[in-house]
């Protein structure tokens, strides 16, 4: 080996090493909770890193069989494709208005939406408990589905209109003159064009909402319309938590986010790509 091969043997040694050492801590607890989860209470607490020494699965079927994780995985299925039904729909169509259209008070409206982003959620957790309490709309199966329409719009509306400025206007144009109706054009033709930075926003607000505990927490009380979450603290005891049965609760309950990102990794990365040019 040449004195120039070493050097760049060398020099690529260190950042491989801190990339191995920084995958290894994020792969590792994902590892150990699925092992810790085929454990019994009493050897988890034993020893909590080693493997099982008889793995079973008895947790998984205690949880499905005898929990209501399947109800709260409904409940949160529910206020995900109904928020983000709101989310993509409003937050294309502001989107494409702030792109396209020029009018009095657009910037103000603009930075108005933007504003949502910068607004820290626990400063509104006061504030949000006590309206949804003196207004009624506690504890409803529609409950969480406003606050997170409200908080993942502002997201959605600054990449839509990023993307949006990056098509040319001629497209439109061109549709105009073959007699195509506004809404048609807009509905046809843009929303096709712009299915990436949509798909990129659908799967992170959908990661967003299936994750959220805060407001699911303070504004939702029956155990029947908890989501996954929330309805996991459950297993926590006063005196005693049965961790084991916890993290296999975890694992079921995240299961379908990392199918979903598995399945659409490529899509967010040439959205959030795509989104982030601008015309």
């Amino acid at each position: 080996m040449g004195e120039s091969s070493k050097r760049r043997f060398l020099s690529g040694l260190v950042p491989n090493l801190v990339l191995a050492v920084f995958s290894i801590t994020c792969i590792f607890p994902a590892i150990w909770l699925f092992y810790s989860s085929l454990k019994g209470k009493a050897e988890f607490y034993a020893n909590p890193i080693s493997l099982p020494h008889s793995p079973n699965f008895q947790q998984y079927i205690a949880i499905l069989t005898k929990s209501k994780i399947l109800l709260w995985m409904g409940n949160t299925i529910r206020n995900s494709v109904l928020s983000l039904a709101i989310i993509l729909i409003l937050g294309f169509i502001i989107g494409y208005f702030l792109s396209r259209f020029r009018f009095k008070g657009k910037n103000a409206l603009y930075n108005y939406y933007l504003l949502g982003m910068l607004v820290p959620i626990h400063a509104l957790m006061v504030p949000m408990y006590v309206l949804f309490t003196k207004t009624g709309m506690g504890d409803q199966w529609y409950t969480l589905i406003l606050p997170y329409a409200a908080f993942g719009l502002p997201i959605s509306i600054f990449l839509v209109e990023s993307y949006v400025r990056s098509i040319p206007i001629e497209v439109e144009e061109a549709a105009n003159i073959d007699g195509c109706s506004f809404h048609r054009t807009l509905f046809r033709i843009v929303l096709p064009m712009c299915q990436p930075i949509l798909v990129t926003v659908g799967i992170i607000q959908f990661f967003i909402v299936w994750n959220e505990f805060t407001f699911a927490l303070i504004l939702i009380s029956k155990e029947t319309l908890m989501t996954v979450p929330v309805g996991i603290t459950l297993f926590k005891g006063q005196f005693v938590t049965d961790y084991p049965k916890m993290m296999a609760s975890m694992l079921i309950a995240i299961f379908p986010a990392m199918a979903l990102y598995f399945a659409f990794s490529k899509q967010i990365i040439k959205g959030m790509v795509a989104g982030s040019v601008k015309g």
